[in-house]
């Protein structure tokens, strides 16, 4: 690389890196159980007992769900849609008599007001059923206009958008372009500011905005030319300029209407600008944070179907003289199966309870359910195609034809596995989590661990870091759990020793990462994620734990279950926990660099020899289109 582009790539580094932090929320008005849990300190009082235990359902709620299960079973085929990729014609209208297309929005504003549990909740009934219809439901209120409205929106704005979004009016999200994903300081797409102050002229080009190809309403995120900084702006997509130039197809949700939108000097009224000049990045993170809620809370759906569908054939399928699920193999994975399920379920219950109650920050919850969910999800999905063998890799209208009951699990495969992708990648939630997670280290040795830090500023630095630390790191030796009050079941005691105690061991372990990497731990994503990893297990735990005691209190009729779920997550969980600590400092990071430069290089290209390659079948590609063969062969009835 030569030193100019070296130079490029830092600034641009350098640009990111000061556009994040700028647009973070840098301040912590609330405890975070997460971010103190990562610190060492484990405030298990903060979330035990587990909120919302012996809570009646809501009647508002309970009519709603009723008239969505009658609405699924009775109007929409999933097997139907995912063939013919669309939805009914009239989905729009029927769900928005329902009420689920102003689910979170309030009854001040026509929509239903419901909590953010009973919500989610809609949700991981939706994706049980048909994966689309989450993909349509959630981004129209997560992170579409009525989120961002609701949260920083004016009164006029409310009162003007809110109703129309309850009705009908679908709302979408657009963020990323061609080539802007998770790095917001590449946003190219311009909002040029009038003359006469009445308001911008829009241009650019977004790409994957869910809904957006159906959407009325559109909250765009876009530069301003003079001073770079991004705004959020509510854009009708009815105004001119404004044009769908593609619908996107996918390896599964094959309903969503994704699309390709374009702007050509789109005018927008400075009415029509969230919040002010610069908070559009802010805006954003914000409504993801609370809208990140929907998709761990939609894969509790899938894990429960294909606990059901893994659980029935598992019984029903004979083997060599006896059940399925009777032969060790496959028992290890329903156990494993039924116990990540109770876990997910429990963690993303927590962090809605705790956006309910609004008493502790959520933002490190939010993404850790969300990474922890979607992975466990994935791998539920793969054990279920496993289970099921070749009737899982069959789809289910074939099923169907053969006369046999149609289970989703191809289906379901192709339709979650890019939950490990949407509104925030697992590598991204990694590097998310480790930034806040690490806050409290860089607000006080930030000038120790920065490259360019001038020696003044870190000889200034120094008698605070001699503070916090000659306090906090001896700490991190001796027992410092906060335990709820009424105390710990006996049956229980060894569960929340193993948390607390592996907590201290994860700050620990952080700090001598900080000592050794200095300024460069951030580049050293294999120890960071590993750490992450550590820290999600015991989030997941203690989540798991507090539901199994709160339970157990309320004479709960499934307490012994619970604790027997309880029992196998916690057995199977410390193994993996003691495989990343000791993969920490013992791991091929470094040989597996030098190989990725080398792969990147070209130097391993040789292996190619004997495919047809990407430069290949572009050559194809020309060929048939000069030759008006699209396909190459004729299609037989």
């Amino acid at each position: 690389m030569s030193s100019s582009t070296a130079s490029t790539s830092n600034d641009e580094l350098r640009r990111s890196r000061q556009m994040a932090e700028e647009s973070r929320q840098k301040t912590w008005a609330k405890p975070s159980f997460l971010r103190d849990l990562a610190m060492g300190r484990f405030h298990f009082e903060r979330i035990c007992p587990y909120p919302g235990v012996g809570r009646p359902e809501r009647p508002e709620y309970e009519a709603l769900m009723a008239s969505l299960r009658s609405y699924l079973l009775q109007e929409l085929d999933p097997i139907a849609i995912d063939e013919a990729g669309e939805f009914p014609e009239d989905v729009i209208e029927r769900l928005a008599e329902i009420g689920a297309l102003g689910l979170n929005i309030p009854t001040a504003y026509e929509g239903q007001g419901l909590s953010k549990l009973e919500y989610c909740r809609v949700l991981e009934l939706t994706n049980s059923y048909e994966g689309s219809l989450m993909g349509f439901i959630s981004p129209h209120q997560s992170v579409g206009v009525p989120e961002c409205v609701k949260l920083f929106g004016t009164e006029a704005q409310k009162a003007h958008y809110l109703p129309r979004c309850a009705k009908g009016d679908v709302s979408a999200f657009a963020l990323t372009e061609l080539d802007v994903g998770s790095d917001p300081a590449r946003v190219s797409t311009l909002a040029v500011r009038r003359p006469d102050g009445d308001g911008y002229d829009l241009s650019g080009t977004k790409l994957w905005c869910t809904n957006g190809t159906v959407a009325k309403l559109l909250v765009v995120m876009a530069r301003h030319d003079d001073t770079g900084k991004i705004s959020a702006f509510i854009v009708e997509t009815e105004w001119p300029g404004v044009e769908v130039t593609q619908r996107c197809r996918f390896m599964g949700l094959s309903a969503l209407q994704n699309g390709v939108i374009q702007f050509d000097k789109v005018f927008v009224p400075k009415d029509n600008l969230i919040g002010s000049e610069g908070m559009g990045l802010r805006i954003a993170l914000t409504a993801l944070t609370t809208g990140r809620l929907s998709i761990p809370y939609g894969m509790v759906g899938v894990a429960k179907k294909c606990l059901e569908v893994s659980k029935t054939w598992a019984a029903q399928r004979k083997q060599w003289g006896k059940a399925l699920g009777e032969h060790e193999a496959i028992a290890l994975k329903l156990a494993r199966m039924a116990s990540n399920t109770w876990a997910m379920e429990s963690a993303i219950k927590l962090t809605c309870e705790i956006a309910d109650r609004g008493d502790l920050d959520l933002r490190l919850e939010s993404a850790a359910a969300k990474e922890w969910n979607t992975s466990r999800a994935w791998e539920i999905v793969d054990d279920t195609m496993q289970i099921r063998g070749g009737r899982g890799y069959e789809k289910e209208s074939s099923l169907m034809a053969r006369g046999e009951t149609p289970m989703p699990v191809e289906r379901l495969m192709r339709d979650n596995r890019v939950a490990r992708i949407f509104e925030g990648a697992s590598e991204v939630m990694h590097l998310l989590i480790a930034r806040e997670a690490v806050d409290q280290h860089l607000q006080v040795a930030g000038a120790w661990v920065e490259e360019d830090a001038p020696l003044g500023a870190r000889l200034k630095a120094l008698p605070r870091l001699i503070k916090f630390y000659g306090a906090w790191f001896p700490r991190l030796w001796f027992s410092n759990g906060v335990r709820p009050e009424g105390g710990i079941p006996e049956g229980c005691e060894a569960h929340f020793n193993y948390i607390e105690r592996n907590a201290r061991r994860a700050a620990r372990q952080l700090f001598y990462g900080m000592l050794r990497y200095g300024a460069s731990l951030e580049f050293r994503q294999g120890f960071l994620f590993r750490w992450v990893d550590i820290i999600l297990e015991l989030f997941v735990l203690s989540a798991a734990l507090s539901r199994a005691i709160t339970l157990d209190r309320a004479g709960d009729a499934h307490a012994r279950e619970v604790q027997a779920l309880t029992n196998t997550l916690f057995e199977n969980r410390r193994q993996l926990i003691e495989d990343l600590f000791r993969a920490l400092w013992s791991n091929a990071d470094t040989v597996n660099r030098t190989t990725a430069q080398q792969v990147l290089e070209g130097r391993f290209d040789w292996m190619l020899d004997g495919i047809l390659t990407l430069e290949d079948e572009a050559r194809g590609r020309s060929l048939r289109e000069e030759a008006e063969t699209p396909g190459g062969y004729t299609v037989r009835s």
